[in-house]
């Protein structure tokens, strides 16, 4: 806060002065000590290192209290491997064919999403047998048995009806 208000008074010197103000200037103009004004305004032009200390022990990083914003979120990278591995374990259900084609479909294996036509092209049929086999495979996974394997996976909303959860089932495709 007062690093703000130093600078602010920085600029509004530099204007009214023509040059850049002088600690003394804006110390001045601030009503504070001199050596004070020194020490915000040092503390402006140096970087910190992420490694140095904070407080009295040394055992905490001024890099500790920076949010890493590219980093995901650990629960979430936990709950999307589960439903991954649970996903999987229902797939083991299908036939080799079925679990194939959605495998392909959906990326289960490298993050790779293709086409019906690309799928088809593989199989060696057309891109609406592919659908046929995508479609009765899907039905096999939605059945009771099967569903109730992903249980922790889904929640309830007020008619009883079972939604997905919608980050961890939207990364796989389903």
């Amino acid at each position: 806060e007062t690093l703000n208000k130093v600078m602010q008074v920085q600029k509004q010197l530099l204007q009214e002065l023509g040059h850049e103000p002088t600690p003394d200037e804006v110390a001045n103009e601030m009503g504070l000590p001199l050596d004070k004004v020194q020490s915000i305004m040092k503390m402006a032009q140096q970087p910190i290192s992420l490694q140095s200390p904070v407080g009295d022990s040394d055992d905490t990083n001024f890099g500790d209290f920076i949010e890493d914003k590219g980093a995901e979120n650990p629960y979430d990278m936990t709950a999307y491997s589960l439903l991954r591995e649970k996903i999987l374990d229902v797939l083991d259900s299908l036939t080799e064919r079925e679990r194939n084609v959605l495998s392909l479909r959906f990326g289960l294996k490298d993050g790779y999403s293709r086409t019906l036509e690309e799928v088809g092209r593989q199989f060696k049929v057309t891109r609406e047998r592919i659908r046929q086999i995508e479609a009765k495979a899907l039905r096999k996974m939605r059945h009771p048995t099967r569903i109730r394997q992903l249980h922790g996976f889904f929640e309830a909303d007020q008619s009883s009806v079972n939604k997905p959860k919608p980050e961890a089932l939207r990364q796989l495709g389903l």
